[in-house]
């Protein structure tokens, strides 16, 4: 497995926080407030891309980060608009180190795959940025386990290799388990999956009425606009209520308790809305427990039709 460490040398919390919502449902001061409130849980993993909220929030996370930046591991993305050929990855980096004032990142992503790109010149522009110190670790997210290996051959052909993957994964979208999860697990790569309470789905704000992405974003409707997804944020929340927590807290310890260990993205608008999240960094989740989670869901079927040799 990668070691994935701050500059100083400390390993990575178990939960990470994405800055995604810095500058646009969180202004500077609610930004700020969710920065201190993840960094005095003893998260120490940030999370970023180039083109989130039109920039500003790598410009808020570069600013809150720089009084203990050798103390924190900070990822970026490029790539998720205008391909993965050098020029755009050059451009979009240039771009990360201006908005967040920063000439290095410890981890690039690219934000998802390129068909239309050779993966030689996709790698080999990571490979040049690693060289020059400007990335300690290449990341990609929102890759097929197939599209990973390709990858990952090529990377090794110029000398380096693929240290983290960023899937989807939570209660309710569980495929990053088939293939993703069993090669990470065999390449040694560390999982940083995203949506871990699919897009609120699995907090039960919505049964109650409340709003967020689900109702105000027809890419996340149509994601979880599911009757048994719905279904099983029900459950969720009425075994929360029985075990006397927050489901959000269930949803979040759940995602990073799968035997790969990945390290879940948390984010928030606020640090109300985030300090249920916030909980599962230090929540010890019982192997009953997690049984009966898992049991809430859909597990999806293994990579084979040979099913009595699974």
């Amino acid at each position: 497995m990668t070691d994935l460490t701050t500059r100083n040398g400390a390993p990575l919390s178990r939960l990470t926080f994405g800055t995604m919502q810095f500058g646009g449902t969180a202004d500077q001061a609610a930004s700020r407030a969710m920065f201190e409130a993840a960094w005095d849980s003893g998260i120490n993993h940030f999370d970023t891309a180039v083109g989130y909220t039109g920039g500003a929030s790598e410009k808020i996370t570069g600013a809150l980060i720089k009084p203990a930046r050798d103390d924190i591991y900070l990822a970026t993305k490029v790539g998720y608009v205008g391909g993965a050929s050098k020029a755009n990855i050059s451009k979009h980096f240039e771009t990360c180190r201006q908005q967040l004032n920063e000439d290095a990142v410890d981890l690039l992503y690219m934000h998802r795959f390129d068909d239309e790109t050779p993966l030689e010149e996709t790698f080999s522009a990571l490979a040049d940025l690693q060289s020059r110190g400007l990335i300690r670790h290449i990341g990609v997210s929102n890759y097929a386990a197939w599209q990973v290996m390709k990858a990952q051959a090529v990377a090794r052909s110029l000398g380096t290799k693929i240290d983290v993957i960023q899937p989807m994964y939570n209660l309710v979208k569980r495929q990053s388990e088939v293939e993703l999860f069993p090669m990470a697990a065999d390449q040694g790569i560390v999982i940083v999956p995203y949506s871990p309470l699919g897009g609120g789905l699995l907090t039960g704000k919505y049964s109650s009425g409340e709003t967020g992405r689900l109702t105000q974003d027809d890419r996340y409707k149509a994601r979880y606009d599911q009757p048994w997804m719905h279904e099983t944020a029900a459950k969720l929340a009425a075994l929360a209520v029985r075990q006397g927590f927050d489901p959000a807290t269930l949803a979040v310890a759940w995602a990073a308790h799968h035997p790969v260990r990945p390290l879940p993205i948390i984010s928030a608008r606020s640090v109300q809305q985030l300090e249920p999240s916030l909980a599962a960094e230090s929540f010890e989740m019982t192997p009953a427990l997690y049984a009966e989670i898992t049991a809430l869901s859909i597990t999806p079927a293994p990579a084979t039709d040979r099913l009595e040799e699974a």
